[in-house]
């Protein structure tokens, strides 16, 4: 499945990981963008905000539904895409990149063993296609 870039690690709640030292940019993977349909708007907390691993930072309204967004690491928040206020469409056309939704400055960063990378995360969505 295309979409799985090498730079990245992958939670099984189906968000990315971009990691800068400890600085971790998040974002939700073109899989789920795509499962999600449309997306109408975003919820994200503000900076300064603690987010736990596993815990919901957020919640996103798409065409299909209105999900929870769930952190894969822990950490002070440190930047919110405002841009996803005038374009939250963005995160349909280029979730990597210009659609990415918050950044953390990581409090443990140990929790990285927890996500998956590019292969692992292939394999994972193609088991959970296979499940649908």
């Amino acid at each position: 499945m295309a979409g799985f870039t090498d730079d990245l690690l992958f939670s099984r709640e189906h968000t990315w990981v971009r990691i800068d030292g400890n600085i971790a940019t998040i974002g939700i993977t073109d899989y789920a963008q795509e499962a999600l349909g449309e997306i109408f708007s975003v919820d994200l907390p503000n900076m300064d905000t603690y987010v736990e691993q596993d815990e919901p930072f957020g919640t996103i309204e798409a065409k299909k539904t209105v999900a929870e967004l769930i952190s894969p690491i822990s950490g002070d928040i440190i930047s919110v895409n405002e841009d996803l206020s005038d374009d939250v469409g963005i995160i349909n056309s280029d979730p990597y990149n210009t659609g990415w939704m918050i950044v953390v400055a990581m409090s443990d960063s140990s929790e990285l063993d927890d996500l998956l990378d590019a292969d692992e995360y292939g394999d994972f969505v193609e088991e959970d296609e296979k499940g649908r």
